[in-house]
């Protein structure tokens, strides 16, 4: 993984429709069956059966007391100041809370000036070449002075110094946009309420961090430049911790997901179906953060392989990759009964199919899985007078371990087309061949349509790129480029 974070493609986020008021009435919550081998064991019984049947947040549900949350405050009661709960600490910039303590919250939330962002950015331009050893001494400084919150952390510590310095480089970037820096930062701190840290962890870290700064941006640190860094430190971290307590109220910081039943569609993908112990809410088009018994404080990110399903049931397609711990973990070690952990859903790759927009839809291996949900969804809303298009690439046909299904989708929504895509040697009935979105390119014309690619960063980054060359508007094309995220 690059320490440098490439310039991010910015797709639109979508306005989706409200959640309803109500949970709909749905039955009750059925489990896969697991036949004996020996005639004589019994079937697999799932662990949480009194899990909720519906993939469902709100006014009517429940949350376990494991995770000590206070409920929704009654909009008819006073609302009182909200506790500082646990909230996470974060991957990039923390809170300075407690530091500079006489400055209102509201200085938190002025901008920065024009003079602090050309500070930070000309003190990031010299630390970058030698991040590596910059975040490493931070973390020394931090584990050494506060020991009290190493075991926050996961055991290997090269990838959480790469987001370290990705994270310190995007917050930079986009100082200067208050709006996307509120939009970013708090999707952080919610993100993070994971981990488990305290409020009162911010302040050392902060301090750490500054002393870090400091040492390696040589003659770029002076006074100026240090306050810069206060100020942009506490705006963001007053943004995350806002938001992480506001989150606080209606959300666990994780939910256990026992796993029901694993399937192997190829040597190194396994389907995964995994029930959460308490209503999770989500969208199709989204993702979410898994942890594994096997590697503890290692999340990884999976999108979600089927729009929210009245049984509450949850798929993931995980594809092991070498060195990865967390996805060689979920494919060849994991089975059924093993609990994982699950964060809160993310993700902007989501569709308002109130407006009945045709889609362009390209998968390329595992990411075919929020594609696969987003046609699931589509058909819940209804696809007449609507067009819905499925590139599905891989090297091998082999690996579309998803077209039969992809296909029998298709044989009932006549809405839907499916396109099987070939960049590699090997037979497919029906299949196209060339790099993915070269393929793509050779259809169309696309206007009208709003794209949606999942799958490898540099396919994802040319089927952009192809799109945008043949008019596609950029707003309406939407990524998340998981697969980058999701890899380990």
């Amino acid at each position: 993984m690059s320490a440098v974070e490439p310039e991010p493609l910015r797709p639109s986020v979508p306005v989706i429709p409200p959640p309803p008021a109500q949970p709909p009435a749905v039955p009750g919550p059925s489990y896969p069956e697991t036949p004996s081998t020996t005639g004589t064991a019994p079937a697999f019984q799932p662990l949480f059966t009194d899990a909720p049947g519906l993939n469902w947040a709100g006014s009517g549900d429940s949350r376990s007391s494991a995770w000590a949350a206070q409920p929704p405050v009654p909009q008819h009661v006073p609302q009182q100041p909200v506790p500082r709960l646990p909230v996470a600490l974060p991957v990039a910039v923390s809170s300075e809370e407690g530091a500079e303590s006489a400055e209102s919250a509201e200085s938190a939330e002025l901008p920065l000036t024009a003079r602090d962002v050309e500070l930070i950015r000309a003190s990031l331009a010299v630390v970058e070449p030698v991040a590596d050893r910059a975040t490493a001494h931070f973390y020394a400084l931090l584990f050494l002075r506060h020991p009290e919150v190493r075991p926050l952390f996961p055991a290997a510590m090269d990838v959480q110094r790469d987001r370290l310095f990705r994270a310190l480089l995007a917050a930079a970037r986009g100082a200067e946009d208050p709006a996307a820096l509120r939009a970013r930062m708090s999707a952080l701190g919610r993100g993070h309420r994971r981990y488990g840290t305290l409020t009162g962890h911010y302040a050392p870290v902060g301090e750490c961090l500054v002393q870090a700064l400091a040492r390696y941006a040589g003659s770029r640190w002076g006074d100026d430049t240090e306050l810069a860094w206060r100020r942009a430190y506490r705006l963001i971290s007053t943004i995350m911790i806002e938001a992480a307590e506001e989150d606080a109220r209606t959300s666990p910081p994780w939910w256990q997901g026992e796993v029901v039943r694993h399937e192997r569609r190829t040597r190194d993908v396994a389907v995964l179906t995994v029930r959460p112990d308490q209503a999770y809410p989500f969208r199709a088009g989204q993702y979410c953060s898994l942890e594994t018994p096997w590697w503890p404080r290692v999340w990884r990110h999976y999108s979600f392989a089927s729009a929210p399903r009245p049984d509450g049931l949850l798929t993931f397609h995980v594809k092991a990759v070498q060195a990865g711990w967390v996805s060689n973990a979920l494919v060849h070690r994991a089975a059924p009964g093993d609990v994982l952990r699950l964060g809160p859903a993310a993700g902007a790759m989501t569709v308002d199919h109130a407006a009945g927009t045709d889609l362009l839809c390209l998968g390329g291996g595992t990411g075919i899985a929020p594609i696969r949900a987003l046609v699931e969804e589509a058909a819940e809303h209804g696809g007449p007078g609507r067009s819905v298009e499925v590139f599905y690439g891989a090297r091998h046909a082999a690996e579309l371990y998803e077209l039969d299904a992809l296909r029998g989708l298709a044989g009932r929504l006549p809405w839907l087309t499916v396109r099987p895509v070939l960049s590699g040697t090997g037979p497919a009935e029906g299949a196209l061949t060339g790099e993915l979105p070269e393929v793509v390119g050779r259809f169309g014309p696309w206007s009208g349509r709003e794209a949606v690619l999942s799958g490898p960063p540099a396919m994802v980054r040319r089927g952009v790129g192809v799109l945008l060359r043949m008019g596609l508007p950029a707003e309406r094309i939407r990524h998340d480029l998981v697969g980058e995220r999701a890899s380990g």
